[in-house]
């Protein structure tokens, strides 16, 4: 029963196709929908086989600089079948959230950030272990580092002086050193302090009654109060009694002058209901992106009052729930049989058969097996007996390099015996990288129309459309011929300081004045 319970932050599979390998989440928040199931919003981790090939290339290039610059020893002792199987194991973890049902979770699995100090063999030697070293933002198409850097140095770290010696003095200036902002042995009481601050937080309150902003706003005297009582206008009083050499009547004269009592808001206070709502859902899209935050939900205001809003939320009581939440105060237990997972969606195994004269497996060339899975392409007739198949979907790839794998990914698309159609899901994008990224690779991805934005094929496979028809992917291009009129050809000639030909073809995307080509043409016939 405990292998059946899920919490927030645990890392799980979960299963969106019967001959797909499995998706790599990590559950972020468990809700119940009003009919009674229950969602989870999920963080995204790609593998290997979901990312462009240009980009893996990039960052097996990158891994071996770092390596190089660190001067960390390569695993030379590695075997090709671990090295194959290593693969398998790493992903790329994204800033992109997804609710799916929570009955598509098909067990518990760990993924850890790469750690230098551990051999990589201690990841092959666990279950359902997996690990990532960098971010994938799969709307750019770029890599990030997720590692957050240890600043080392003289500039980052302050010189400490030496301890001085019983009775020597200290020669520094202080004045110059730092500013002393409150003074705790002040001649004023505690009692008198709480006194002043209660004055200044009804100067807050009838200065917001005074301003028009502010009474929109704060349509209620409650509302006004609560505003005049956040740490902005606190600090502002404790301010103004320490420049005043704590002289109360002095202070008081400072808060409210002839002009009209001082009025202090901080951000919260400078945005609208209407405004907070589209930042909370900019929020949720996004997460800590302000830049996207400020481009597509609140281009009017600075990036200094998005930054300043933020961390204003996360005081909010509403954030604090959420950081219970996620903290997995609550759970919610998800009864599944063995039978349910390994049945659901009609992702049960087929019936012992003996397609292709008997044909081993294609990973561990096994001629015995319970079960037997088709796998791959038709017209090999290739299939996995019922340990490689499980491998397959918890990996992404088989055991041992087979002839149906491409030499570099080694991964293919399964083929359900059903159908040939290529099944895949699509996610809502979320947030972008968080601020301790680092970009190492930024490549935009060229690759063939007929990819998209599913998982790689292999190069035996046929492309795949939308359609999911298998006469519509074996349909080619048609060529055709682009053949001009003699009066287009006539034209060239006769008005060649009108078009300009070697000026129009280096700028291809400025239009030719057809008009003025038109009218000259014309002319040169009439006078002929």
């Amino acid at each position: 029963m405990a292998a059946n319970m899920y919490r927030v932050g645990d890392y799980v599979f979960f299963e969106n196709s019967s001959s797909n390998p499995y998706l790599i989440r990590r559950i972020e928040e468990l809700n119940k929908t009003a009919s009674g199931n229950v969602e989870a919003k999920v963080v995204c981790f790609y593998r290997r086989r979901d990312i462009s090939h240009s980009l893996i290339q990039l960052a097996d290039k990158h891994a071996k600089d770092l390596e190089e610059e660190k001067e960390i020893p390569t695993e030379t002792d590695l075997s090709e079948k671990q090295k194959h199987q290593l693969r398998h194991r790493e992903l790329f973890l994204s800033r992109q959230y997804e609710s799916l049902p929570a009955t598509h979770i098909r067990g518990k699995c760990s993924v850890a950030l790469l750690n230098e100090t551990e051999a990589v063999l201690s990841y092959l030697d666990k279950e359902d272990t997996f690990f990532y070293s960098l971010v994938y933002d799969p709307t750019q198409k770029t890599l990030l580092a997720d590692k957050g850097e240890i600043r080392v140095g003289p500039r980052f770290q302050a010189d400490v002086p030496e301890m001085l010696q019983e009775g020597e003095a200290d020669d520094r200036e202080q004045s110059k050193l730092e500013e002393k902002l409150w003074d705790p042995e002040c001649p004023l009481s505690s009692k008198q302090i709480d006194q002043f601050l209660v004055v200044a937080r009804a100067v807050g309150t009838f200065a917001r009654a005074l301003d028009c902003s502010s009474s929109v706003r704060q349509p209620s005297l409650h509302m006004s109060a609560a505003a005049a009582s956040r740490d902005i206008t606190l600090f502002h009083a404790m301010d103004t009694l320490h420049r005043h050499g704590y002289d109360l009547s002095s202070a008081l004269s400072v808060l409210v002058p002839a002009g009209g009592p001082v009025l202090c808001r901080d951000e919260m206070e400078e945005w609208s209901a209407s405004e907070a709502g589209m930042f909370e859902e900019a929020l949720e899209k996004y997460g800590k992106d302000f830049n996207d935050i400020r481009q597509d939900f609140l281009p009017w205001k600075s990036l200094t009052s998005i930054i300043e809003q933020i961390r204003s939320t996360e005081e909010t009581q509403g954030s604090r729930s959420r950081e219970q939440a996620k903290a997995g105060l609550y759970s919610y237990l998800i009864s599944m049989t063995n039978g349910k997972m390994a049945t659901v969606n009609g992702a049960g195994p087929g019936p012992y058969h003996t397609a292709g004269g008997g044909r081993a497996c294609e990973s561990c060339y096994s001629m015995q097996s319970a079960q037997w899975y088709s796998w791959g392409p038709p017209n090999m007739q290739c299939r996995l007996c019922v340990s490689c198949w499980m491998y397959w979907k918890k990996y992404g790839g088989l055991r041992m390099p087979s002839r149906a794998e491409v030499p570099e990914e080694r991964t293919s698309s399964p083929v359900p015996v059903s159908s040939v159609g290529s099944h895949h899901v699509s996610a809502t994008p979320g947030c972008a990288p968080s601020d301790h990224l680092k970009p190492i690779v930024k490549h935009p991805v060229t690759e063939p129309r007929s990819r998209g934005h599913a998982p790689r094929q292999s190069s035996h496979m046929v492309p795949v459309r939308n359609s999911g028809s298998p006469k519509s992917s074996m349909k080619t291009k048609q060529a055709f011929l682009l053949q001009a009129t003699r009066l287009t050809k006539l034209a060239r000639h006769m008005c060649r300081d009108v078009i300009k030909l070697r000026r129009a073809a280096r700028r291809p995307f400025v239009p030719i004045n057809c008009g003025a080509v038109k009218a000259e043409c014309k002319s040169s016939f009439n006078f002929s």
